[in-house]
C-alpha cells in the first residue's frame, strides 16, 4: 500500500535544543509494509517495537530510495487530520519522537492510507494488500510533477489523468472547446493557462480550485465572466487574470469582489464599460484594457492606485457640456428604501427580498458624497488625467493624450452644485 505526497519529518527534540526544522517537505513515497519472518530487519528510526509480522511505515525519497523505517504498532501518539480534505495530515510517533507531516496528497488516498495506519497501530489485520520492502524506483517520483506544459493537440493526454500534484498547468493551442473537468480535480493548482483555445464558457467549478492564483484565458471565445466565479473561493486566492483577446462586452458588478487581483488584462475585447465599482479592487496594480469600446470610465476609477495602465485604442467620448438630470421629488418608495438599506449597510439577499430588487441594490450608483442612488440622480462627465491613478500610463491615442472622460453621479442637486467646479 503506497501514498505519494510531500513529507517533512520534524524532530520534537529540536525546539528544546534551540534548533529549527528547515520547514519544507520533500517528495516521497510512503509504503505500508508487512515484515515476514524471513526478511532481514531494515535499519529503523525507532526501536524494536512490534513483532516480526507487524506492519511498519517506510518513507522513501529520491535521495534515500531504500527508505527510512518507522514502527507503527502501539507507537502512534496522535493523528492530526483537520486538513485532510486538503491533502494534509500529521502523524505523531512516540519513538522516535517525531512528527511526520504529510502534504500535497490526494485527499481520498490519504484518508485510506491513514485508516490503514490506524489499524497497524492497533495491531489489527489490514484489509488492503501490504507492499514488500523493496527500494522505490526513480520512475515513482515522476508522479510528483508540479509543472506540465502542453502546446499541441498531439501531446494532450486523452487516456490518462493529469498528475494530482500539479501546481502549474498550461494547455495552449490544444483546440479545447471547454475546460477539461479532470483539471478541476487538481486541488494543488496555483497557475492555470488555457490560452489560445476555443473555450466559450467557464464552469463554475473552477472556483473550487482553492489555491488558484493565476488564470490565463487569453485568445479564446469567451463572451462573459460569470457571477458564480466572482463569488467563489477565487475571491481569496486569484492574483492574476488574463481575459485578453476574447469577446467580452461587460463584466458583472460582482467582478469587483475579486479583491486580491493585482494584474488584470482585458485587451482586445468588446468592452463597453468597466464595472462601476472597480475602485474596490484596492490591490490592483497592473490594468490593461487596450483596443476595446469604452466610451468613458466610472467615477470610482479615481480610487485606483496603479503602477501600469494601458487604455490605448478605446472609443472615448468627449465630455458632455450639459448634465443628464433624472431627479424626482419626492423620492419614490423604492428609491428611498434602497438608499436607506445601502447607507446603513443593512444585509439583504434573494432569501429576504425578490431577486430583481437585489440586482437593483447591487447596481446602485455611488454619489460623490458617498451616498447611493438607483434611478434618481444627476449624471455629469469630466476628464481625468490618468497619471493621477497610475505611475506609468500608455498614451490613450496617437495624439499623445493621457486624459479620459469620467462619468460621475450625484444623488441631489446640492451635491451637483457643490461639485460644479470639478465638472468644469
Amino acid at each position: 500500500m503506497k501514498l505519494h505526497c510531500e513529507v517533512e519529518v520534524i524532530s520534537r527534540h529540536l525546539p528544546a535544543l534551540g534548533l529549527r526544522n528547515r520547514g519544507k517537505g520533500v517528495r516521497a513515497v510512503l509504503i505500508l509494509c508487512q515484515q515476514t519472518p524471513k526478511s532481514q530487519p531494515r535499519p529503523q528510526a525507532g526501536g524494536e517495537r512490534g513483532g516480526p509480522h507487524s506492519a511498519y511505515l517506510l518513507i522513501s525519497t529520491l535521495k534515500v530510495k531504500r527508505g527510512t523505517r518507522y514502527e507503527l504498532k502501539e507507537n502512534i501518539d496522535q493523528f492530526f487530520t483537520k486538513f485532510v480534505d486538503e491533502g494534509k495530515a500529521t502523524v505523531r510517533l512516540k519513538e522516535p519522537p517525531v512528527d511526520i507531516c504529510l502534504s500535497k496528497a490526494n485527499s481520498s488516498s490519504l484518508k485510506g492510507f491513514l485508516s490503514a495506519v490506524r489499524l497497524a497501530h492497533r495491531g489489527c489485520e489490514i484489509d488492503a494488500p501490504l507492499s514488500n520492502a523493496t527500494p522505490v524506483k526513480t520512475s515513482e517520483f515522476e508522479k510528483f510533477k508540479t509543472k506540465m506544459v502542453i502546446t499541441s493537440k498531439k501531446d494532450y493526454p486523452l487516456s490518462k489523468n493529469f498528475p494530482h500534484s500539479l501546481e502549474h498547468l498550461q494547455t495552449s493551442y490544444c483546440g479545447l472547446v471547454r475546460v477539461d473537468m479532470r483539471m478541476l480535480c487538481l486541488k494543488n493548482l496555483r497557475k492555470l493557462d488555457l490560452s489560445h483555445n476555443h473555450i466559450k464558457k467557464l464552469p463554475a467549478t473552477i472556483g473550487d480550485l482553492i489555491h488558484l492564483q493565476e488564470l490565463n484565458l487569453s485568445d479564446n471565445h469567451l463572451e462573459s465572466f460569470s457571477v458564480a466565479l466572482c463569488q467563489s473561493t477565487l475571491k481569496k486566492s486569484l492574483r492574476s487574470l488574463d481575459l485578453s483577446k476574447n469577446k467580452i462586452k461587460a463584466l458583472p458588478v460582482q467582478f469587483c469582489q475579486l479583491r486580491e487581483l493585482t494584474d488584470l488584462k482585458l485587451d482586445d475585447n468588446e468592452l463597453i464599460r468597466f464595472p462601476f465599482k472597480i475602485g474596490q479592487l484596492t490591490n490592483l496594480r497592473f490594468l490593461s484594457a487596450a483596443r476595446n469600446k469604452l466610451p468613458f470610465l466610472p467615477s470610482e476609477f479615481k480610487n485606483l492606485f496603479l503602477e501600469y495602465l494601458d487604455l490605448f485604442g478605446n472609443t472615448f467620448e468627449q465630455p458632455k457640456i450639459l448634465p443628464v438630470i433624472m431627479l424626482q421629488t419626492p423620492l419614490t418608495l423604492l428609491e428611498s428604501s434602497a438608499r436607506t438599506i445601502l447607507y446603513n449597510r443593512i444585509p439583504y439577499g434573494s432569501h429576504i427580498i425578490p431577486f430583481h430588487l437585489c440586482q437593483d441594490l447591487d447596481t446602485a450608483k455611488t454619489c460623490v458624497c458617498g451616498r447611493f442612488c438607483l434611478s434618481c440622480f444627476i449624471q455629469g462627465t469630466t476628464t481625468m488625467n490618468l497619471h493621477s491613478v497610475a505611475h506609468t500610463v500608455v498614451l490613450v491615442d496617437n495624439m499623445g493624450g493621457t486624459e479620459a472622460p469620467v462619468i460621475s453621479y450625484f444623488c441631489s442637486l446640492g451635491c451637483y452644485i457643490n461639485s460644479c467646479d470639478t465638472l468644469k
